[in-house]
């Protein structure tokens, strides 16, 4: 990854050329650079803004979910099986589903070989157990930092095969001609002087691994560091798809955790107050007319996995 200065007026940026920017540091990005790097794809660069800073890295709930194939028991499963259970929860396009079911054993086993360490029986089976959705079990975990160690084991795998990182880079920009992706404008956040302020990036892809925007929420379990960059990419053209999937429910503020689950089984207190902790007040029942209703409701809200939309207007996902 070589560099020189581009200047316009009075303001200069440092440039660097490869093949392939990622964009994000957490589990998708690294995952990203690690695979790019496997296919024999060097020309690239992992540019974030903060390389601890992800929701991967940063973001906890009670029992974190990893959804693959069944690996374990007598329970019949498939490609076709999975995906169409993707798909049934109609969030998910066909195509979108069927890839990330057929790719779902390889990604897991990858994860496995890095050192993740997946529950297994004493036969050697990747165990696992059902959600909501789920007719077979696919779903497990390592806890409640279960992406965590996900991101570690992979940003190890990243570091050792020496890829290039561009850290405190925050893009602000996707370049585009006719159409077509030719870079990206990037803020140097620990800059020290103008000189060093801007960065510009040449590249013919890019991959946009920079998750949601959850910084739009006054409350939110991620950490202040998500604020997102689906933005940048719709401006620069791309176009939106799936973004029905993006689920967001009740998070506790102290301590800031995503509470679905083992949370809402033990039927908390949903209640909100003034600033001052005054006006206390268990407002659900502002929507519900039946404190049974609204009592199986909640202890239900933890389950919705995969997301199915009809759940929305008399399910477990009505709280949400």
């Amino acid at each position: 990854m070589e560099h020189e200065i581009f200047k316009a007026g009075a303001y200069t940026a440092k440039v660097y050329r490869c093949n392939t920017a990622v964009v994000g540091s957490g589990a998708a990005g690294f995952n990203a650079a690690d695979r790019l790097w496997q296919l024999g794809q060097h020309d690239i660069v992992l540019v974030t803004e903060n390389r601890v800073g992800g929701t991967s890295r940063n973001t906890g709930s009670d029992k974190q979910t990893y959804y693959k194939l069944t690996l374990s028991g007598g329970d019949p499963d498939s490609v076709r099986e999975m995906a169409d259970t993707l798909f049934a929860g109609r969030c998910v396009d066909g195509d979108i589903a069927l890839c990330e079911a057929a790719l779902s054993t390889q990604c897991f086993l990858k994860l496995v070989e890095l050192g993740v360490p997946f529950p297994r029986n004493r036969y050697g089976e990747y165990i696992g157990y059902k959600t909501d959705h789920d007719p077979r079990r696919r779903a497990t975990s390592v806890g409640p930092y279960t992406s965590k160690q996900m991101t570690e084991c992979l940003e190890a795998a990243v570091q050792a095969k020496g890829v290039p990182m561009l850290d405190k880079t925050q893009v602000i920009k996707i370049l585009a001609d006719g159409g077509t992706v030719c870079g990206l404008l990037c803020l140097n956040t620990a800059a020290q002087n103008d000189a060093d302020r801007f960065t510009l990036i040449r590249c013919k892809n890019v991959i946009w691994a920079t998750g949601g925007p959850a910084g739009m929420y006054a409350d939110s379990v991620y950490p202040f560091s998500q604020y997102g960059a689906t933005g940048l990419a719709l401006e620069a053209g791309a176009k939106g798809k799936n973004l029905t999937e993006w689920q967001y429910g009740l998070a506790s503020v102290a301590p800031r955790w995503n509470v679905s689950g083992t949370y809402m089984q033990v039927l908390p207190r949903v209640y909100s107050t003034a600033a001052d902790g005054s006006d206390e007040r268990e407002f659900l029942m502002d929507f519900f007319t039946d404190a049974h209703d609204m009592l199986s409701k909640l202890f239900l809200k933890g389950y919705q996995w995969p997301f199915d939309v009809r759940k929305v207007a008399d399910g477990s996902s009505i709280i949400d």
